[in-house]
């Protein structure tokens, strides 16, 4: 991902984050989440080496990872309407691959809003852990293994 991505890819998720994500959070929780996920985030997360790819289409962003220490899945969206089309499948595994190529071997995990549990566990991904709710952001904790690890 190139810096002048980042206000796109923040745009994207903010706006599936109101949709899919936030509604079910407190107003204070829905801000301390957007606010922590915004261009400013984004572009401070990756400074700090967070690994981000982005899929475009039409030269449109319709989708981004991004990967947190070689082990974390710290964002995945993608566009409503290019959902159910193997993308999430697709950026999950580029990103996944370039973490094993990095060293990582073990886990990786993500924390998954309610509404993409089902996404995470197609994707490999089982639940660790009960929902969790910090201040109000829920999130469910959900590991998987590498295939190398396996």
């Amino acid at each position: 991902m190139s810096d002048p991505d980042i206000p796109a890819v923040a745009a994207l998720l903010e706006a599936l984050a109101r949709e899919h994500i936030t509604r079910e959070f407190s107003p204070q929780a829905r801000d301390v989440f957007l606010e922590n996920n915004n261009a400013d985030r984004i572009r401070a997360f990756a400074a700090r080496g967070f690994r981000y790819h982005v899929a475009e289409s039409h030269g449109r962003i319709v989708g981004f990872v991004g990967v947190r220490d070689n082990k974390h899945l710290y964002h995945l969206f993608v566009a409503n309407d290019c959902q159910h089309q193997g993308l999430a499948r697709l950026l999950w595994g580029v990103a996944r691959e370039q973490c094993i190529a990095a060293g990582h071997r073990g886990a990786f995990s993500v924390n998954s809003s309610n509404n993409a549990v089902a996404v995470y566990e197609k994707l490999g991904f089982v639940r660790s852990g009960p929902l969790k709710n910090d201040n109000g952001v829920l999130y469910n904790p959900m590991s998987a293994l590498d295939e190398a690890a396996r």
